[in-house]
């Protein structure tokens, strides 16, 4: 395959709180090491880019030692927390800004999306703003031309394309933003998450587009966004930043699966036995939740789902939902009890998830307490868990279903005295 894109050593370093290079004595002390032929001396310093922490030095690595290649038609998802350093990394392959140190290479030439109103000039019509773009990616007015009334078509601001730009929302700013940079024949494009500000029905669009720009023309796309169903359906490969290094690079299922697990891990925190959570209002108390299995959580086993409350008054209308979600925050299944209503009272309510009735993966639960077709106790994120397999044999239960469905499971919900 060919290589479009290779970096090599790449690290970017920021100093916080200050626009350049810094003061004068940093200059002077950077100048008299370089006339020595030695190294900058500020690439010896510096900490790692973890915004959750202080820190006490004034200069931070916002990307550090970045090694990788792509190869040409590859579609690659960048994903990370915010402040990992994924839109530094597009900066430096767009040469909007230099790294501090390393190389990159590319062959062909590169579109960019990196923010809202990336290359436009405001006081240009959207038109005359189509043909500035293309000037930049080193287009003839002939090719653009060409390509002008199908830009003008997608981008769907036909009424407004004569208009100047600072006059367009931000939506329709990315709107002929990304009609520009996926049309305009470069073998390259890098698209940053501005996408969220279009509508559904635009994103879809452009998701439409990037795939065919991929798959179809043989281009190379970079994708970075927070929407791991759109980095799953669109790319091949998967990139994880991590404090501004890669902390992964491989297939997109697997590394959405591990950035996913990962994040849900650190949020809740988990106990497989037990998971005491107390809640108290006028109406209800809930006294413990959480998973009994005593085989370890394997999916060829019942696992039993607990909860243990009381109701202060009588609730005529009254049911419990549970929603179960996998490993990509995608709903799987949602169920609820089937009773006419409850007396005041202590209950223990128990659901079986069956044998062989989910995949070995990541699953977090949902559980929402409901009274006249109100909920009036909604607790997302409750219990976490990973089922395993033990057994040879997989099922694959949920795969062809894309929405949330009612499987038959019972709630056994009995009175304690």
């Amino acid at each position: 395959m060919k290589t479009v894109i290779k970096a090599e050593n790449i690290s970017k370093q920021y100093r916080l709180g200050l626009v350049g290079t810094g003061t004068v004595r940093d200059d002077l002390k950077r100048w008299w090491y370089n006339v020595r032929g030695k190294e900058n001396p500020f690439l010896k310093i510096g900490e790692s880019n973890d915004r959750s922490t202080k820190g006490e030095s004034d200069y931070v690595w916002s990307l550090r030692d970045i090694n990788f290649e792509i190869n040409q038609g590859d579609s690659v998802g960048i994903i990370g927390r915010n402040g990992a350093g994924k839109s530094t990394l597009l900066k430096i392959l767009s040469q909007v800004t230099q790294p501090t140190t390393g190389k990159i290479y590319t062959k062909g030439r590169i579109a960019s999306l990196l923010e809202v109103g990336t290359g436009f000039h405001p006081e240009m019509t959207g038109r005359e703003n189509i043909y500035l773009n293309g000037a930049i990616l080193g287009m003839r007015k002939h090719e653009i031309t060409r390509k002008l009334d199908e830009i003008i078509a997608f981008s769907g601001v036909e009424r407004y394309i004569d208009t100047p730009v600072k006059r367009y929302s931000s939506g329709m700013y990315v709107r002929l933003a990304f009609a520009v940079a996926a049309h305009l024949e470069s073998e390259i494009l890098i698209v940053d998450e501005v996408l969220a500000v279009g509508d559904a029905e635009f994103q879809k669009k452009c998701l439409g587009k990037m795939n065919d720009v991929s798959k179809g023309e043989g281009r190379t796309v970079l994708f970075v966004s927070h929407n791991m169903a759109a980095v799953k359906s669109l790319c091949n490969q998967g990139m994880l930043l991590e404090n501004g290094k890669i902390a992964d690079f491989d297939s997109t299922d697997y590394i959405v699966s591990k950035y996913l697990e990962k994040n849900n891990q650190e949020q809740i925190e988990l106990n497989k036995e037990e998971l005491s959570f107390l809640y108290k209002s006028d109406v209800l108390e809930i006294n413990h939740v959480g998973l009994d299995s005593k085989n370890n959580f394997s999916i060829n086993d019942v696992t039993i789902f607990k909860v243990n409350f009381e109701s202060f008054e009588d609730l005529p209308k009254f049911n419990l939902s549970l929603v179960l979600y996998d490993v990509n925050d995608v709903a799987i299944f949602n169920t609820i009890s089937q009773v006419t209503g409850i007396r005041k009272g202590k209950y223990e309510a128990n659901l079986k998830i069956p044998q062989d009735f989910l995949n070995d993966s990541y699953y977090s639960i949902r559980l929402l307490f409901v009274n006249n077709s109100i909920s009036f106790i909604d607790i997302p994120n409750l219990v976490s868990w990973s089922a395993i397999e033990t057994k040879e044999r997989k099922v694959n239960w949920y795969g062809k279903y894309t929405g949330v469905i009612r499987p038959n499971l019972e709630w056994d919900l009995n009175e304690r005295i």
